[in-house]
C-alpha cells in the first residue's frame, strides 16, 4: 500500500510541476522532425493491459524492444481516474483543504498521457527528444506536445529509463491516432487512444 501511495504521489507531483512547462512546450512546438515510422506493426492493434484506453499499433513494448533500446510505452490517464487518486490520497493523509484545492486545480482537464521510454545510454533517454502528435479520424491535428527535458535514470544493463506525465487539453470524446516520434532514433511509434466522454 505504501508503494502504491508513493507512486501515485510522485506522479501527481510530476503532473503538477510539468503543467507550466508542458503548456509552454505545447505552444512552442514547431514542425515535427522527419521520423521514419517503426515498421514492426501488429496486424490488429493490441489493447494495453494496464491502460485499456490505449491500443498499441507498433510492436515496441516487448523484450526485443528493451534489448534494442527502443522500448516506448504510452498510457492514458483520464481526469476522473486522476481525481479518484487524489481523493484516495486525501483520505490517507491529513491534508488541509487548501492543499486539496491546490492539487485539484493542478489536474489537467483532458487527463494526461504517461510516456515511458527505455534507451541505450543516458543521453538517449530524455523525454525532451520526443514529439507527441495526435490526429483525429479525418487526419486533422488535435494537439502536438514537445515534452520538457526529463533525463532518464539507470534502468539495467546499458538501458536508461525516462518517464513523465504530459497534461492534455480537454478534447471531445473520440479515437485519436497518437504518434510518439523520437529525434534520437528518427523513429515514430503509433498508438490509438480512446478519449472517453466526460463524467
Amino acid at each position: 500500500m505504501q508503494t502504491f501511495t508513493r507512486s501515485i504521489h510522485c506522479l501527481l507531483v510530476a503532473a503538477g510541476l510539468s503543467l507550466g512547462t508542458a503548456g509552454a512546450a505545447h505552444a512552442q512546438a514547431g514542425p515535427a522532425p522527419k521520423f521514419i515510422p517503426n515498421r514492426r506493426h501488429y496486424v490488429f492493434a493490441q489493447r494495453d493491459a494496464e491502460s485499456p484506453a490505449v491500443q498499441n499499433v507498433t510492436k515496441n513494448t516487448d523484450e526485443e524492444a528493451e534489448i534494442n533500446g527502443v522500448y516506448t510505452r504510452l498510457a492514458y490517464r483520464p481526469y476522473p481516474q486522476m481525481l479518484a487518486e487524489i481523493d484516495a490520497l486525501r483520505k490517507l493523509h491529513t491534508w488541509a483543504d487548501s492543499t486539496y484545492q491546490r492539487r485539484l486545480a493542478a489536474l489537467p482537464p483532458g487527463g494526461a498521457l504517461q510516456v515511458t521510454i527505455r534507451r541505450k545510454g543516458p543521453g538517449s533517454a530524455n523525454l525532451g527528444n520526443l514529439v507527441v502528435t495526435a490526429t483525429d479520424k479525418a487526419g486533422q491535428e488535435v494537439f502536438k506536445i514537445v515534452p520538457p527535458a526529463t533525463p532518464g535514470r539507470f534502468y539495467g544493463r546499458d538501458l536508461y529509463q525516462a518517464q513523465g506525465l504530459l497534461p492534455l487539453p480537454k478534447v471531445e470524446p473520440q479515437e485519436l491516432k497518437v504518434s510518439v516520434g523520437d529525434a534520437k532514433l528518427y523513429l515514430s511509434f503509433e498508438y490509438l487512444v480512446t478519449v472517453p466522454p466526460a463524467q
